[in-house]
């Protein structure tokens, strides 16, 4: 991967980990409209490795079925 591909990918994972930490759920439609982000499921994954609890939860958008990802808050 290209170092601007790698920087761009790095801060759309941190934008998205931001989002979510406010409490807000994000499905793929909602991650390219507010990050350009055309692969939600392979930032997730990138969360995740990071050491973070994502719930994955499917929704209904129209008539197709999509994941709608959270943090896990641990208490």
């Amino acid at each position: 991967m290209q170092t601007a591909e790698m920087n761009h990918t790095e801060s759309q994972t941190t934008q998205i980990i931001n989002y979510l930490k406010t409490g807000k759920t994000l499905t793929p439609l909602e991650a390219l409209n507010h990050f350009g982000c055309w692969a939600l499921s392979s930032r997730i994954s990138d969360i995740k490795k990071q050491g973070y609890k994502i719930a994955s939860v499917p929704v209904k958008v129209g008539k197709k079925n999509v994941a709608q990802y959270s943090f896990i808050l641990e208490s």
